[in-house]
């Protein structure tokens, strides 16, 4: 575990890099060049939209991530400013989808532009934002899963094992409370499995954070080869939400961290995936109906030729324009026969 990458020196005292806050930055750059690839050069869309959009739908779902962790774990803050410290984590995925969701409608709507098309484009991004950012949540050690059987593999028991943090003078840089005493499970397992104070790991878990960033390099996987057949706009990301929260209902069955929030027997995200599931199925269902109605997979195979003709155009014509060399090359003197 690495809840803190680096330490920089400052004026101030020590800053901490967050390993989670690293994630999800490098998470957000690769979705920027995937988004900007895929609209550009199979949907056509325009870049300077594209861009604008992206700032929006990021911010609009960093924004509905964290606030639906507020809403689900009240009782953790005290003051107005923790609700603003993100750098070791606090937010739920879901959240974030429905976030960015809103942020895009927004956007587009006001600029005239269906949402449909950039959804697509955004849809793979899902599956590597998950990726990248459940790596951020092992090396941090939040969103960890039940305790293992103890006929579990061995293997699979040292990567659910997280330990107590012995942090020393440095524990101060940690933004909970709750982080200065050691790793998430740990404390957990302290508080509720009555595992000794002095204990140096947690007990083995699921590793909940791995299985989910395998599963996101699923969805992404799935989302492209959807691409490649799409036959209706809207299908990409109709895919991706049924298959996450598919996803996301079973596993919560394996999950242990207690931020999640529950009711009706339920975590938060599994009554949200009750009810994304069957919505998306049902727009799926309609949109595949109507699209081969209108005859909507043969155009969409003649937008994205005339895109990737224009998305080549420019590099066509520098080369064009470069200087080409005379075909005759320089004169040769003959000898002169005698």
């Amino acid at each position: 575990m690495h809840p803190i990458l680096v330490t920089l020196p400052t004026p101030w005292g020590k800053l901490p890099i967050y390993s989670y806050g690293v994630m999800l930055g490098t998470s957000l750059i690769i979705a920027w060049y995937i988004i900007m690839w895929l609209g550009s050069r199979k949907d056509g869309l325009d870049r300077e939209v594209m861009a604008n959009c992206f700032i929006t739908t990021a911010v609009s779902a960093i924004a509905g991530a964290r606030i639906l962790y507020i809403l689900t774990n009240l009782h953790e803050f005290h003051s107005f400013s923790q609700l603003f410290a993100l750098r070791s984590g606090g937010l739920v995925a879901y959240g974030g989808f429905l976030g960015g969701l809103v942020g895009s409608w927004g956007y587009l709507k006001l600029k005239k532009v269906p949402l449909a098309p950039w959804a697509d484009a955004v849809a793979p991004t899902l599956g590597t934002g998950l990726l990248f950012t459940r790596i951020g949540c092992y090396l941090y050690g939040c969103d960890f899963g039940k305790p293992l059987s103890a006929t579990a593999p061995g293997w699979l028991k040292t990567l659910g094992t997280f330990p107590h943090w012995n942090l020393g003078e440095d524990a101060h840089q940690f933004v909970c409370a709750e982080a200065q005493q050691g790793s998430p499970a740990w404390v957990h397992h302290v508080k509720t499995m009555h595992l000794p104070m002095d204990a140096a790991a947690s007990l083995p878990v699921h590793p909940t954070q791995i299985y989910e960033s395998l599963a996101g390099l699923t969805i992404f996987g799935i989302c492209m080869f959807v691409w490649s057949r799409r036959q209706f706009r809207g299908q990409v990301i109709l895919v991706a939400a049924m298959a996450y929260g598919l996803w996301r209902f079973s596993i919560e069955f394996l999950r242990d961290d207690p931020e999640r929030g529950a009711m009706f027997g339920f975590s938060t995200s599994q009554l949200i995936s009750l009810g994304v599931v069957p919505v998306c199925l049902v727009g799926y269902i309609m949109l595949r109906k109507r699209a081969i109605e209108r005859g909507e997979p043969a155009m969409l195979k003649e937008i994205e030729a005339a895109a990737k003709a224009a998305a080549d155009a420019p590099a066509a014509e520098k080369s064009s324009d470069a200087p080409k060399p005379s075909s005759s090359g320089p004169k040769r003197k003959g000898k002169r026969r005698k």
